[in-house]
């Protein structure tokens, strides 16, 4: 069992998201930011300044810190498991900026290591603590619309060339994995699966529509059957002008849920929708971090440190992120391939 107090966090990469994970850790109740290593010494410097800990450029210096108990991975993608097995490896817990990894391959290589280590491992997937969100789940689960026979997701965003450019991994297939759907729409295809369940099959498009230099995609769609009998499509795209709100339907037979941007609607048999008004761009939809809030992030934060003290499985664990990228994952096969795929075949 973690020792008492709070637990004592590390961040890995001084990127853009290390920010929100810095300020996250700092705001939570029952964790502290000690340190920040970064390769570059300058960006080490800078983010040790901004939140006041420890900086390293030397992993060894950083990973046998007696006062660190966790990790916080924020390196592009295709490096969470060279930095999650050295963490594990040396008793540190670890926490990773989704998704977990690239393929499923080094996710599942990744989750071993750190179970023989006997270290935690969790994924950030902050939507899941937005009140909105949970309280869709929670009717969900109460069955409020009967059976689900139809769910879709929809992820229409804008990023511009320059994003691309900013980040020399950015939209490759070692480092980013891929381009939108395991980038920016995978936090909502983490929740179509887990409102919905398991996917049976999927037969999906990728194409590379609007900008240059990318191996990844900045387009794709696809056909989803869940294994509970009910259909979907799931669409993503950082080609869109203006960039639109994500958004979740879910038709059941007792009426509908939508997810709006991160607000939720119920609509039962003989309601009307209505328009909302207009609040400006959606959470991350036209810019990485534009009207970002940390509260989801400290949520799971607070979630993760209280797992750990407590000798338990935190949220979102390792093996729970596998569905996401794996749905992700077979979005791109099935694409290679022209045909569909099934979920099984996928995952192994």
């Amino acid at each position: 069992m973690q020792k008492a107090g709070k637990l004592k966090i590390g961040i890995v990469g001084a990127g853009n998201i290390a920010g929100i994970h810095a300020q996250s850790i700092q705001e939570s109740h029952n964790s502290g930011l000690v340190s920040i290593y970064s390769r570059t010494e300058k960006n080490a410097k800078t983010f040790s300044e901004k939140y006041d800990v420890r900086w390293f450029t030397d992993w060894n210096a950083f990973i046998s810190d007696p006062e660190l108990d966790a990790v916080s991975i924020c390196s592009p993608n295709g490096n969470h498991l060279d930095y999650g097995k050295k963490a594990a490896q040396a008793g540190k817990h670890v926490i990773v900026e989704k998704p977990i990894e690239v393929t499923l391959e080094r996710a599942r290589r990744l989750i071993q290591v750190c179970e023989e280590n006997k270290v935690a491992l969790a994924v950030i997937y902050q939507s899941r603590y937005i009140p909105e969100i949970k309280e869709i789940k929670r009717k969900l689960d109460e069955q409020l619309i009967g059976k689900i026979f139809m769910a879709d997701a929809y992820i229409k965003w804008f990023r511009d060339q320059d994003y691309y450019d900013s980040g020399a991994w950015r939209g490759t297939l070692a480092l980013d994995g891929g381009g939108v759907l395991i980038n920016q729409a995978i936090h909502t295809i983490d929740l179509l699966q887990w409102f919905m369940g398991d996917v049976e099959s999927i037969y999906g498009k990728t194409g590379t529509l609007t900008h240059e230099r990318l191996e990844g995609e900045d387009n794709a769609v696809a056909v989803v059957k869940f294994k509970s009998g009910a259909m979907g499509v799931i669409e993503g795209s950082t080609s869109i002008q203006p960039a639109q709100p994500r958004r979740i339907e879910m038709h059941g037979e007792k009426g509908t849920i939508i997810l709006d941007g991160d607000d939720a609607k119920i609509l039962k048999p003989g309601s009307k929708t209505s328009e909302k008004e207009d609040k400006g761009p959606a959470t991350g939809a036209a810019s990485p971090f534009g009207g970002f809030s940390t509260q989801p992030h400290l949520k799971q934060f607070e979630a993760i440190a209280e797992a750990i003290r407590s000798g338990k499985e935190p949220p979102v664990s390792g093996k729970e992120s596998l569905k996401s990228l794996a749905i992700v994952l077979a979005i791109y096969e099935s694409s290679k391939r022209n045909a569909p795929v099934n979920m099984d075949d996928i995952m192994g």
